[in-house]
């Protein structure tokens, strides 16, 4: 167990590491905000292009842990919906964003310094493979959604919202970045030295400033009465997200599908278990609904410390 705690333990350690440098002045809650920034602008799209780039295409491209990934990711998605619309009677957008808590892990800011200490340099790959399923299958579907709640009557045709979509992953940095690399893995290319030391340089300030951002963005956060819908989200995304991947990478086989193995298995049910994105509240609060979704990051997220651990030794780590 305390093989386990030296993976899992820095993680967190880099996480209250922030919390408190925002709980005690040191930095503001907008610092936060621009140091994630960086992240995501600069940081891991750097990582994702090094780690697709510097290696053949047969090593980064995995058909098998997408379809699993995507099929228990989409399983429990369609689920979440349907228990929060049926059974709860919540609307369609405030039921969007249940589902996309206990389903979009958060592959950056934790997902990848987890990786990176289990896996290594695998690391970048699966952050890459995690990515392509959230970018092009669950956020579009999710956001296509929570929009046609909010104006019902109103929704626009389905060419419309694919334009859409296209439109704003042509401008996110990490898929342009998954793109570059995958076009240099194809190639076989090999780039010049003194541009794989700078992009080096880049990528590895990403892991703890990553989780030391997401520590500061978690300050001020409140769950005072929102228990129950917490805990539901919670254990959805630390318990039955895992438990979906799972039964996918184990069935899909049985069914002549492509079977995910080794590392790679391990590491798609490691995914799941992830606690939500980061800014999952920014998401929404365009639709006045930072409240619950800000609640359950703060939980899911000091949750998954032990969850995580307890699947790192039930999986020999």
């Amino acid at each position: 167990m305390l093989d386990i705690l030296t993976i899992t333990g820095p993680i967190y350690l880099c996480i209250a590491a922030g919390f408190a440098s925002v709980r005690w002045g040191l930095f503001s809650a907008a610092d936060m905000r621009v140091l994630g920034r960086f992240v995501i602008q600069i940081a891991l799209p750097a990582l994702l292009f090094s780690a697709l780039a510097s290696r053949p295409l047969a090593e980064v491209w995995h058909p098998g842990y997408l379809l699993a990934f995507s099929v228990g990711s989409v399983t429990l998605l369609l689920a979440a919906l349907w228990f929060a619309r049926r059974v709860q009677g919540k609307p369609l957008t405030e039921s969007a964003f249940v589902a996309m808590g206990m389903t979009c892990s958060n592959s950056g800011y934790v997902g990848y310094p987890v990786m990176l200490l289990v896996f290594g340099p695998l690391a970048g790959v699966i952050l890459a493979l995690n990515l392509i399923v959230e970018n092009f299958l669950k956020f579009p579907l999710l956001f296509a959604l929570a929009d046609a709640g909010a104006h019902p009557g109103q929704r626009p045709p389905v060419w419309q919202l694919l334009r859409q979509t296209a439109a704003r992953q042509a401008r996110n940095p990490m898929i342009l970045a998954i793109i570059a690399g995958f076009l240099v893995a194809l190639l076989g290319l090999r780039l010049p030295e003194v541009v794989t030391r700078t992009v080096h340089l880049f990528s590895a300030a990403s892991g703890g400033l990553a989780l030391f951002a997401i520590g500061g963005t978690l300050v001020g956060l409140q769950i005072r009465g929102l228990r129950r819908q917490v805990a539901l989200i919670g254990a959805g995304k630390l318990l039955l997200h895992p438990l979906a991947v799972l039964a996918a990478v184990s069935l899909l086989p049985l069914l002549g599908l492509p079977a995910v193995q080794g590392d790679l298995r391990t590491a798609a049910i490691l995914s799941a278990a992830m606690p939500m994105l980061g800014i999952y509240p920014l998401l929404a609060q365009r639709h006045g609904l930072q409240g619950f979704t800000a609640a359950a990051l703060l939980v899911t997220t000091a949750a998954s410390f032990f969850t995580l651990s307890a699947i790192l030794w039930v999986s020999g780590w």
